[in-house]
């Protein structure tokens, strides 16, 4: 919901970093829009009008500023659940999803008909999804005309747009300018970088050291790594039918209030999904002052802390499979151990990364006795198959744009996963805010009780934000026997 219009003058007068995001302001004078942390002089009240999200802006006639460039806000992090199939469609257009199948494929994803996707979607966001689609691929190409070198061809298709020509005709309609004028106008704000390297917004306070130390521990060696400060990864995605391998890298850039994303080249035609891949991994949707106002005192000390997401949601389940019953430390080696053995080779500027994880179908046509021979018992062995092949029939999804209590209930139907398994799963690879590992020992402990259940009576308080109290119940916990 949009705060009310006096609300939002205030923020915009103080450039709130708290509200970067949540609204955007079109000034009626200019005709352009801003994000409430823009630096240019302050418009009268009676210029302003006020939107919950760019596409609305750009909707009613607004074209976005040069200066605090609305393509760089951070996103955000729904829970309701009257909202999740707006919020989950427009994950899904965010990160290109939707350019080969169109609309229909994706509300048959969603499990809705498109006449119901696109009433929820305009009630939650005031444009029609197609609309919101179109906003991103503008968005997406002033990007990448500001930030990159490449040719205006490649821009267009990098976004989205089917031919130079459609992308011509939607600059000039939407912004007034064609490409090379906006290139032009960026390049006097902006240094363009032969290389892709982009930045993702934040709202303040993150807390970048913990979030780095809790992925590193976490890491599955040849696949993911921690270096110089920069968290780095192989990635393998299919695009339009094509499979594209390469590599990411993120780093901190905390004076900007944002993180440095430099991608490889052989990336491109999926940036959208790599981008929104990352903005999962860092969860830069948070709201943390709603966060730590609801968690109260068990938030004091680590404010900015983030639920770490997942960039690929087979893969966080099989890491989440071979963690059951061991420890972190033990997991990592057989994670490393099962990506070796099964994921295929690819190169990258670091040593530490030469891999990328095994998809379901390869992990699908193994046997039980091969996965077992990595030191990996029957039983999860027999896990790992089965979710697998639930994955390569299409029968799974392991997205944030995925039903949480139907994907909870499918996989608990699988065997060897049972609810703490599933929860935890939901936690990172759904990106769920509302998650609760019940049963966690670690969690109990933190509490002060050996039963499950009244762990699970005690973190009712923490509602709907229970992913987040157990990301601090863990951190408190690891803190006090450090």
């Amino acid at each position: 919901m949009l705060p009310d219009h006096s609300a939002c003058y205030d923020a915009l007068l103080a450039h709130d970093p708290r509200f970067d995001g949540r609204f955007y302001v079109g000034v009626t004078s200019t005709r352009i829009y801003c994000r409430p942390v823009c630096r240019a002089r302050t418009p009268k009240r009676k210029n302003c009008r006020f939107f919950s999200n760019a596409a609305a802006a750009e909707a009613a006639g607004f074209r976005p500023c040069m200066r605090c460039r609305p393509e760089l806000a951070p996103g955000w992090g729904p829970v309701d659940a009257g909202i999740r199939i707006a919020a989950a469609a427009a994950l899904l257009i965010e990160a290109g999803e939707v350019e080969s199948g169109g609309m229909t494929e994706l509300a048959v994803r969603l499990g809705v008909t498109d006449r119901h996707l696109r009433r929820v979607f305009r009630a939650e966001f005031g444009v029609s999804p197609v609309e919101y689609a179109q906003t991103q691929r503008l968005l997406m190409a002033k990007r990448l005309l500001a930030d990159t070198t490449l040719p205006v061809t490649q821009v267009a298709l990098a976004a989205g747009f089917s031919s130079l020509r459609r992308f011509n005709a939607a600059m000039r309609t939407h912004y007034g300018l064609s490409p090379n004028e906006l290139r032009r106008t960026a390049a006097s704000r902006t240094k363009r970088d032969e290389e892709l390297r982009f930045e993702l917004g934040y709202r303040p306070p993150f807390d970048w050291e913990r979030l780095l130390a809790f992925l590193d521990k976490r890491s599955i060696a040849g696949v993911e790594c921690v270096t110089d400060g920069s968290w780095a990864r192989t990635l393998r995605l299919e695009h339009r039918g094509k499979v594209l391998t390469g590599w990411v890298r993120v780093s901190h850039i905390p004076d900007r209030c944002s993180l440095s994303v430099e991608v490889a080249t052989q990336l491109l035609p999926a940036l959208p999904a790599v981008l929104g891949g990352v903005r999962q991994v860092f969860d830069l949707g948070c709201d943390p002052h709603a966060v730590t106002d609801a968690l109260g005192e068990l938030a004091v000390g680590a404010p900015g802390l983030r639920v770490p997401g997942a960039i690929d949601g087979f893969e966080m389940a099989v890491r989440a499979i071979l963690g059951q019953q061991i420890t972190v430390k033990a997991a990592h080696t057989i994670a490393g151990r099962f990506a070796k053995a099964m994921g295929e080779s690819v190169a990258a500027p670091w040593d530490e990364l030469h891999l990328v994880f095994p998809t379901p179908n390869t992990v699908a046509a193994a046997t039980p006795e091969s996965i077992a021979s990595l030191g990996i018992v029957r039983q999860r062995a027999n896990a790992l198959l089965a979710l697998a092949r639930e994955m390569n029939a299409g029968r799974l999804d392991l997205s944030p744009a995925a039903d949480v209590e139907e994907t909870q209930r499918r996989l608990c139907d699988l065997p060897g996963i049972g609810p703490w398994t599933a929860q935890y799963i939901a936690l990172r690879a759904l990106s769920w805010p509302d998650a609760w590992p019940s049963g966690d020992i670690a969690l109990m402990k933190a509490l002060g009780t050996s039963k499950p259940r009244e762990a699970d009576v005690a973190a009712e308080q923490w509602r709907p934000w229970r992913s987040y109290a157990t990301l601090h119940l863990w951190r408190r916990l690891s803190e006090d026997e450090s």
